[in-house]
């Protein structure tokens, strides 16, 4: 969907919009290495944390743990094909090799996406369950955690498995080109686009729905609570000020996650329904809004340090 969509933006810009490229390249290349130095070792060191501390081993952060391997799939896969592109558009990778990487280049950023997305709905379930059933099982347990989160995977692959048949290497007089063959695959009644369309309202649209379903009901139940007891006060105190501050991160990651992406989702909208009414001003927010989208993964490792006060004692020892 990403290459896809910086194609035809780039056909569809306007001739009168007058940007630098070489001002383009070095803004971009910086800004790409920036997002992968800080992703590969946010994302790295969130795993380490959880992996060496007892403590901390509870579903939930195994929740933020798969969502942190997740993202990792985009500095160590995206972003240097993104910086590459910035220089040339040739494939630079032949044979057997070249033509897998065509495939898993493109493909496991996607399956990060719906691992992701998958996961901010896990931890919106696991707080729904804290907050508003407090003395019943965690509706997510940690015997049923691991499987859930095979499932993301497994889901987040069948979904994109047909893109493995449609990215091809096709050679050119300049050289090779990763390009997308929907149709050449699977028919001519077959349209890229709607398969594109469904996955994002499928594995997007209606999950972020379900989550601000599941905090408003949250949100709810928190304001309406009262501690019963006066003996039993400050235990209670202490208990919904420890699910306030999960709260507050678990929103923090969604909201993260929104801003990142509802700008590309805008674009992705008016590039192939509205395309007529493309302007300056839309081309520089594309801009805008396709390197946002690569910044949301290494944007849940700050947001756990900043807002997580075990996440940040677990940083402490680390490097102590």
């Amino acid at each position: 969907m990403s290459g896809n969509l910086n194609t035809t933006m780039n056909e569809t810009q306007p001739s009168s919009c007058s940007i630098n490229p070489t001002a383009e390249k070095i803004g971009k290349t910086f800004a790409y290495c920036l997002i992968f130095i800080v992703s590969f070792a946010g994302n790295t060191v969130i795993g380490i944390i959880v992996y060496k501390t007892k403590t901390m081993r509870k579903p939930i952060n195994f929740i933020i743990v798969n969502m942190a391997m997740s993202d990792l799939l985009i500095p160590i896969f995206w972003i240097p094909r993104e910086i590459q592109l910035l220089y040339s558009n040739f494939w630079l990778i032949s044979g057997p090799l070249g033509r897998v990487l065509c495939k898993l280049v493109y493909i496991l950023p996607l399956v990060s996406l719906v691992v992701s997305i998958q996961s901010l709905v896990l931890i919106a379930v696991d707080r729904f369950g804290a907050v508003v059933f407090p003395l019943r099982s965690p509706l997510i347990s940690s015997k049923l955690c691991p499987f859930l989160i095979l499932t993301t995977w497994i889901i987040a692959m069948a979904v994109y498995s047909p893109c493995l048949f449609a990215f091809k290497l096709v050679e050119y007089p300049g050289g090779l080109v990763c390009e997308l063959s929907w149709k050449e695959v699977f028919g001519e009644s077959s349209s890229f686009d709607h398969y594109a369309m469904s996955t994002l309202i499928i594995f997007y649209l209606i999950p972020l729905v379900l989550i601000a379903i599941l905090y408003i009901i949250i949100y709810i139940k928190l304001k309406s609570q009262k501690i019963p007891g006066e003996q039993s006060a400050n235990a209670g105190q202490q208990r919904q000020q420890r699910e306030r501050n999960v709260l507050k991160m678990a929103i923090a990651i969604v909201l993260g996650f929104a801003v990142c992406w509802v700008p590309y989702i805008i674009v992705w909208f008016l590039v192939t329904f509205a395309s007529d009414l493309w302007s300056c001003g839309l081309i520089y927010f594309s801009y805008v809004a396709y390197v946002m989208v690569r910044t949301n993964c290494a944007v849940n490792p700050c947001i756990c340090l900043i807002f997580s006060r075990n996440y940040r004692i677990g940083l402490k020892t680390l490097f102590s």
